[in-house]
């Protein structure tokens, strides 16, 4: 079964529009709120090489990046 993990905040129209793309595949997914949330912050930053925008998004562990390279999976395919 495939894991994904979405770090993201409250206010964010990229992370809205990750969570949509997902749930219109039927994918389930954790989010975990980085809004007001130091130590996930510093948690997601240093999963993710340093990277400190949201969404940041795992699949299986491993950083796949943000919405845009989410968008690129699916259009890739790699999300079916």
């Amino acid at each position: 079964m495939t894991q994904i993990q979405i770090y993201l905040t409250g206010h964010c129209p990229y992370c809205v529009m990750a969570k949509r793309l997902l749930e219109s595949k039927g994918l389930g997914y954790e989010v975990i709120d980085v809004s007001a949330d130091r130590d996930r912050r510093l948690e997601m930053m240093e999963r993710s090489g340093g990277r400190y925008t949201v969404p940041q998004i795992f699949i299986n562990g491993e950083s796949i990046g943000g919405y845009d390279e989410l968008s690129r999976l699916n259009a890739d395919g790699q999300l079916d």
